[in-house]
């Protein structure tokens, strides 16, 4: 499997996760009836960054390995603070710089400019 997949794709998921969840905080989407496509997305969002993070350690790809880490960690936070407050979203948002480093990473380790 190309390595690069797996970072792209959790970067991905944290951006259409992000992107659901500020829809729904300024109430241009609703997800009452549908609350688990929120909680899914967040779940596939973990697991494709755990499995990016342990494929970084493997390859021993140390940038991305430690901004994946610093990832999974906020992301772990995210469910124990209060889902109808700014800091919510705030917790979440922080976790960006992570992704973007991972893809900036990846894509340097792979010789794309």
């Amino acid at each position: 499997m190309n390595r690069q997949v797996l970072p792209i794709a959790a970067s991905v998921s944290y951006a259409a996760n992000v992107a659901l969840g500020v829809a729904v905080a300024t109430r241009v989407v609703s997800t009452k009836k549908v609350r688990w496509v929120h909680h899914a997305l967040f779940v596939t969002t973990a697991t494709l960054t755990a499995a990016a993070a342990v494929a970084a350690i493997v390859d021993r790809r140390s940038t991305s390995a430690v901004a994946l880490v610093g990832a999974l960690g906020i992301l772990s936070a995210a469910p124990f603070v209060d889902t109808h407050s700014w800091r919510h979203g705030a917790t979440a948002g922080t976790a960006a710089p992570f992704f973007v480093a991972t893809l900036i990473g990846t894509r340097r380790h792979h010789g794309v400019s």
